[in-house]
Order: C-alpha cells, then sequence, then structure tokens
C-alpha cells in the first residue's frame, strides 16, 4: 500500500498540466497592471502551494479543471522543502516566462521584498495563506481568523465543560496558521473578536475553564508531527482535547491516540479535509473538521489570473479579499461532503 506522501506525488505527475512553448509574448500595461496583449499566445499561469500534502491534491484537480475550461496552459506545484524550495519554484516559473502566478507564501513577512520583485514582473496573487503587506492583486481563500473560531466552537462542542487542549500545526510563520490558531484560542477562551491579537506559542494559556497546554510545529515533517503529539500524551495524562490545525495533522493525532491505547479518550478537533479525518467523523474518533475548499482555491485562482491578464479586474473585491467560505463539517454532513470530493476528483 503506498504511502500518503506516495500517493500525492504519484497523482500530482498525472495532474500536472505542462507549460508549453510559444511564441514571444507582447505586454501592455492596463492601470499599472502588466497583461498579455499577444493575439496568439496562450495564457500560461502557475499554482504554487506551501508543501507538500494531500490537501493540495484537489487544489490542483481544480487548477487542471478551469485551465480546460478556459483554455489556458496551467501548471501546478508543490514546494517539498519549504521556504528556498518555493522561492527556486518561482524563479524558475519566471524564466519560463508565465503571465501570472497564484501562490501560498510561506513566510509571509520575510518573503514580502521578494514577492514585490514579482509582482513588478507578472501578474501576483495569494491563495490560502496571504502576504497582505506585499504587491499581490488580490488573496483568495478563507478567512482564517474565523474560520479558526469555527474550529474554537467545535472544540467548545466536544468540551463543554473545558479541560487541557494542545494545538498542532505545521508552521506558526505562515499568515493562515496564525490567524487560524488565534482564532480557536480566543473562541474558547471566551475573547472579543480581534484579529491582531497573538499569544505567543510558548506560553500556557487559560481561561473560560479551557487550558491551552502548548502549540507545536512540524514543519511538514510527519514523523515529527507524530512525535509532538506522542509528546503531549506521554507529558498530560490528563489531556482533554488535541486540535490538528493543518491537514495532515489530525490523521497523525489518531495514530499516536491509537498506539496509545487513547482513542476515544481524548476529544480530536480538526481543520481541513483528509480522508482519515473524515473517516474519523463517521467512527466517532473526531468530532468535527472544518474544512476549506481547495478546489475552489485552484479554479478560482486561474479563473482570476485570466481575467487580470484579459484587464479585467472586476472579480477583485474593494479591500482585495476574495472570500471561499469555509464549512464546519459534523457527522451529519460528512458523507454527502465525502462523495462531492470523490466526484471532483472523478473518483
Amino acid at each position: 500500500m503506498r504511502t500518503p506522501m506516495r500517493s500525492t506525488i504519484s497523482f500530482i505527475c498525472l495532474l500536472l498540466v505542462s507549460l508549453t512553448g510559444c511564441s514571444a509574448d507582447q505586454y501592455s500595461y492596463n492601470d499599472g497592471v502588466k497583461v498579455q496583449t499577444s493575439a496568439n499566445a496562450t495564457p500560461r499561469f502557475a499554482f504554487v502551494t506551501n508543501g507538500v500534502a494531500d490537501f493540495w491534491i484537489l487544489a490542483g484537480k481544480g487548477v487542471e479543471d478551469a485551465a480546460s475550461d478556459l483554455g489556458i496552459d496551467a501548471s501546478f506545484h508543490m514546494p517539498p522543502d519549504g521556504l528556498a524550495d518555493q522561492k527556486r519554484i518561482i524563479e524558475d516559473l519566471m524564466v519560463k516566462g508565465v503571465n501570472g502566478i497564484a501562490v501560498s507564501p510561506i513566510d509571509p513577512v520575510n518573503q514580502t521584498p521578494f514577492l514585490d520583485r514579482i509582482a513588478e514582473q507578472t501578474l501576483l496573487i495569494t491563495h490560502d495563506s496571504d502576504a497582505p503587506d506585499s504587491q499581490r492583486i488580490c488573496f483568495v481563500g478563507v478567512d482564517n481568523y474565523e474560520a479558526g473560531r469555527m474550529c474554537g466552537e467545535l472544540v467548545q462542542e466536544a468540551l463543554p465543560d473545558g479541560g487541557k487542549v494542545a494545538i498542532f500545526v505545521g508552521r506558526l510563520e505562515q499568515d493562515n496558521a496564525r490567524l487560524r490558531r488565534q482564532g480557536v484560542i480566543d473562541q474558547i477562551l471566551g475573547r472579543e473578536w480581534d484579529s491582531t491579537r497573538y499569544d505567543k506559542p510558548g506560553e500556557v494559556i487559560s481561561g473560560n475553564g479551557f487550558e491551552v497546554v502548548a502549540t507545536l510545529t512540524d514543519q511538514f515533517d510527519m514523523a515529527k508531527g507524530k512525535a509532538n503529539v506522542e509528546d503531549i500524551l506521554s507529558r498530560h495524562d490528563d489531556i482533554a482535547g488535541c486540535i490538528g490545525l493543518f491537514a495532515y495533522n489530525t490523521p497523525l493525532i489518531l495514530e499516536a491516540l491509537e498506539q496509545s491505547g487513547r482513542i476515544g479518550k481524548v476529544q480530536v478537533i480538526s481543520f481541513d479535509e483528509d480522508e482519515r479525518t473524515l473517516q474519523g467523523i463517521i467512527d466517532g474518533t473526531v468530532h468535527g473538521t472544518v474544512v476549506q475548499n481547495p478546489y475552489e482555491y485552484g479554479a478560482t485562482s486561474m479563473r482570476l489570473l485570466k481575467a487580470l491578464a484579459e484587464g479585467d479586474r472586476s472579480g477583485i473585491p474593494a479591500d482585495g479579499i476574495l472570500k471561499v467560505p469555509a464549512r464546519v463539517i459534523r457527522k451529519a454532513e460528512v458523507e454527502s461532503f465525502r462523495m462531492d470530493i470523490h466526484k471532483k476528483l472523478g473518483k
């Protein structure tokens, strides 16, 4: 049986829509934005993720379907080695002369100067995780602070009397991870809405009957992600809940709980729609999950880039944020939701 990582890579190899050569492109500027004007050139766009995860398979399918519908060339890229690899991929795309890039920045604060240079040369939008201080044209994705509070509501449902909880996430440098985590914390502690608030991850945070004992990151290292859960379980016999904020975190939580004999004894609350998470909701080992719409991240990004390349900015909201709403999936919704995913993937 193939590992999830191998399955992902195999699927993406089939999924990639290759960038093809064409005659030299010509450009003009529309309201300060570089647009393609060559009548014979097929627009070429790229979608770049922030890492390798099964979550991105649906986004890749959205890119593929949109490319077919729109008559564009599109490519899909998952950087396996973090920030440096993402930068290398984007630089390579620029050498190939793409007309636009949709990227999920890994470290928006430190990447902003680089992203600004890219935005000077091609159409640049962000998806999934934003770089709000950069010169990107638009962000496509959920309001991650709001989605975090939705996840916090699931924690409150699962643990009505409160208790000790731990948060697991890939990395906190990403804008989406920081906002998502803060939304969870603010919700369970009963705080007012404030997306600018930030509780340092090394501190124990208590209130409203809850105690957040730790936030542990793994930098997309699966072995480290599982070891983080095992560490919490060994140090806190009375841990009441584990919260996974990236797609792969909850499956790792479930593995660690099963091996420790504590499956069903610790509440699991999730983010994203990994197949193992959905099965956990069906089995009763996961209380629920907040899902994004990665398929639409891919499809919407391609539609937006094509419109921008044609000089059409009408699809960009005034605040530069094109929201793709998040949803809560509990046991009552999980089967229909999973069927919809399978349909999109052609299963």
